[in-house]
């Protein structure tokens, strides 16, 4: 189950502390990002973070809640609003199909609520890797992948990928972009996984590399250095292999 970056706004401290930690006591897969005490300071923090969900707080001074509409052109994260109101206001959320908690906060209405974003959000993946697959068949070649690390997932650029090593029955993914990846997958799932006509190679029990990233090989260390600084090792079994290869 995915991971869920949040940010919570209250002006009240007190009920910030209260909700921290009921999500804490519920064991939601909720990773609190920041708590704010305002609206002008969430909308910083959202826009910095881009948090997936912001537990708003209906009623604050200056502005309210609901008025975070009015300082984003496009809202790319969910809100669970947080109120007192009543009945009537309550009803326009519903009939809105936005979400709500009412104060005090009932702990089985937060693991409902938050167990309806997480389906929604597991769906939107399955729509992406759909669509990923989609693609794929249509235009015969393959250009990204998705990498199941720990507790999530991400869709990666093929040729994007420099390096991938060997860690116990994981493995660490080298990009152009990112710090290096752990994900639950072993060695030879990439091996199998990887298109036959790409540019990887595997020089050694615990490393495949993107030919197109070598920079230096260094045949009495039985070394590749590529890029970003990464060094991968290559076995005198495959070296004869490995130069027929890049020749």
């Amino acid at each position: 189950m995915s991971i869920i970056k949040a940010i919570l706004v209250d002006d009240e401290q007190r009920a910030r502390n209260v909700l921290s930690n009921l999500i804490k006591r519920c064991g939601l897969h909720i990773d609190i990002l920041k708590e704010c005490s305002c609206l002008e300071e969430a909308v910083e923090e959202i826009k910095k973070l881009q948090p997936d969900l912001v537990f708003l707080d209906v009623q604050m001074p200056n502005y309210a809640g609901y008025e975070i509409a009015n300082f984003f052109e496009e809202m790319n994260f969910d809100i669970i609003f947080v109120t007192a109101f009543d009945q009537y206001a309550i009803k326009a959320f519903e009939l809105s199909a936005i979400d709500y908690l009412v104060k005090p906060i009932d702990r089985n209405r937060l693991i409902a609520a938050v167990e309806k974003l997480q389906l929604k959000i597991e769906k939107q993946k399955k729509i992406e890797d759909y669509q990923i697959l989609l693609d794929t068949i249509k235009e015969r070649e393959y250009k990204q992948i998705i990498l199941p690390e720990l507790g999530n997932r991400r869709i990666i650029a093929i040729n994007t990928i420099i390096a991938i090593e060997a860690d116990g029955s994981y493995s660490k993914i080298y990009t152009v972009e990112n710090k290096p990846l752990t994900t639950s997958k072993n060695l030879k799932y990439f091996e199998n996984l990887l298109p036959e006509d790409a540019s990887f190679f595997r020089p050694h029990r615990t490393w495949i590399i993107n030919l197109k990233y070598i920079e230096i090989i260094n045949k009495s260390n039985l070394t590749i250095q590529l890029a970003q600084n990464i060094t991968a090792k290559i076995s005198r079994t495959r070296f004869s292999a490995f130069e027929n290869t890049i020749q």
